[in-house]
């Protein structure tokens, strides 16, 4: 057990050392829209879902960033015509995660990571659960991405699976 916090301790240590260097003109905010498609046992009660977010990413590397994410997802429950809309709250998420992206070659304009943690449930009976997200980010420009990524939600009996499109500014 020694040598295994021994050994994460170094390695932490180095990574802050290299973080050290000049690597700053990645740092940034990032904020964006997204829609959702729910898929798998999701698509049986929603079609479609909007999102918002939020994340700051420190470049610890010419190849690494490392970062928090959060946001905001509203999936739009649909509802038969003999059900009123009202019976049904729509299903909502607030994500809470630490985030990695790597950058495949130094002046890469695509990016790919994934962001992983706890999506709090927002709406009445939903208590959220272990929340990831692999990602793939096209730099369409200065200060705009572009985002494809899925969502997998674990919850207590079940699932919410989405995949995503949206896109991202940079502050």
């Amino acid at each position: 057990m020694k040598k295994v916090t021994t050994t994460l301790i170094m390695c932490l240590f180095a990574i802050f050392l290299v973080g050290a260097q000049d690597y700053t003109d990645r740092d940034k905010f990032k904020l964006g829209l997204h829609g959702a498609l729910p898929i798998g046992d999701a698509s049986e009660i929603s079609s479609f879902g909007l999102g918002v977010d939020l994340a700051y990413q420190y470049g610890v590397s010419k190849v690494f960033d490392v970062g928090v994410a959060t946001g905001f997802t509203n999936a739009f429950i649909e509802t038969d015509d003999e059900v009123e809309q009202s019976s049904f709250d729509n299903v909502q998420f607030l994500p809470v995660a630490a985030l990695l992206r790597i950058y495949p070659h130094v002046r890469s304009r695509v990016s790919f990571g994934a962001d992983v943690g706890y999506a709090v449930g927002i709406n009445e009976g939903n208590e959220g659960g272990l929340y990831y997200r692999p990602t793939l980010a096209f730099n369409i420009g200065r200060g705009t991405e572009l985002m494809v990524s899925y969502t997998g939600i674990e919850l207590d009996g079940g699932n919410w699976n989405t995949v995503n499109a949206g896109v991202l500014f940079l502050f």
